[in-house]
């Protein structure tokens, strides 16, 4: 935690950090590599949850107004059209990607695109008044372009980077990480170009979140990763920027058996650890209060001098008995 506080301090720029509010940006997207059979849901679970979020009835909907948090939600690229909303930003770059077993995921330009987005999101979400600026996702599937992005990235072979997702026995197990295998050889994304990556085996509603990071680090706000998805994401974000690794909380250790690597390979410690599986950005909205809490112990707490409580004795710190 007084690590934590002194990340702040530094985001912020002041000795006395005192974050105002906090944004949940909680992106959407379909996937094309659904087709290989890598999930037990269909894909209009993601459109039918997004319509859930709107209308206050998700988990992360219920943790967000029980905690203060503001929700912002985001069509990147859901494939079923979605009716308008007030409350529903759309920042679609296609109805879901391809598959990416076929070939690239997207092209570079919606690469490029979805990024530039989220980084406006962040950026929105900052002016309004957020200090703290958490990720969510949403989209049947996403766990295959993150593995195949932790793959690329980490360099790790896709057996060590694949959980099960939604509950994948073990034949499933073995058709995703074969999905996988398939989709690295076929797309050959370069790891050392986070674009390259984004475009070949990721996913729309992953760059946005990659631009939300980005965003939050220009705006020097902190940003909490949520689970396996949002760390993807996080790893797209510092493969473009690595000093955006400095503006990033990792809320929780997901169950998904890659989310290890990824915080490893960005030197991220997680606050908590409850296996969760669930996404949405949950994970970000309860780590927001001991976020809360390490500043407000770091700018209002007394020192031993200032509430008059005596500091230690010179010398080793041993006590003796006569």
């Amino acid at each position: 935690m007084e690590k934590l506080s002194i990340q702040l301090a530094g985001i912020l720029g002041t000795e006395r950090p005192n974050p105002r509010g906090k944004t949940v940006i909680v992106a959407a997207g379909d996937h094309g590599v659904v087709a290989q059979g890598v999930t037990g849901y269909p894909q209009e679970v993601t459109s039918q949850m997004v319509l859930n979020f709107l209308a206050g009835g998700a988990a992360i909907s219920v943790m967000a107004r029980t905690m203060g948090v503001g929700l912002m939600i985001v069509d990147a690229g859901v494939a079923t059209p979605l009716p308008d909303h007030p409350d529903l930003r759309v920042v679609r770059a296609g109805y879901g990607t391809a598959d990416i077993t076929q070939g690239p995921a997207m092209t570079r330009a919606q690469a490029v695109g979805c990024v530039s987005a989220g980084v406006r999101l962040a950026l929105e979400a900052a002016e309004g008044g957020a200090d703290i600026i958490g990720t969510g996702d949403m989209g049947i599937g996403n766990t295959t372009p993150s593995s195949a992005i932790a793959a690329a990235l980490t360099r790790r072979p896709p057996c060590e980077t694949t959980g099960p997702g939604t509950g994948r026995n073990d034949r499933e197990m073995e058709r995703k990480i074969g999905t996988i295998e398939r989709a690295l050889v076929v797309n050959q994304p370069d790891p050392n170009d986070g674009l390259d990556v984004l475009s070949k085996v990721g996913g729309f509603e992953i760059g946005v979140l990659a631009g939300v990071v980005l965003g939050g680090a220009l705006a020097r706000r902190a940003v909490v990763l949520d689970g396996f998805i949002s760390g993807a994401a996080g790893l797209i974000a510092c493969s473009l920027c690595p000093v955006a690794r400095d503006y990033l909380v990792a809320a929780h250790l997901s169950a998904e058996t890659g989310h290890r690597i990824v915080l490893s390979h960005l030197g991220l410690r997680p606050l908590l650890n409850l296996d969760m599986r669930l996404g949405e950005g949950t994970g970000a909205v309860l780590a927001m209060s001991l976020v809360e809490a390490a500043a407000a112990c770091l700018t209002d707490m007394a020192t031993f001098a200032e509430a008059g409580v005596s500091d230690r004795e010179p010398g080793d710190g041993t006590t003796e008995a006569n």
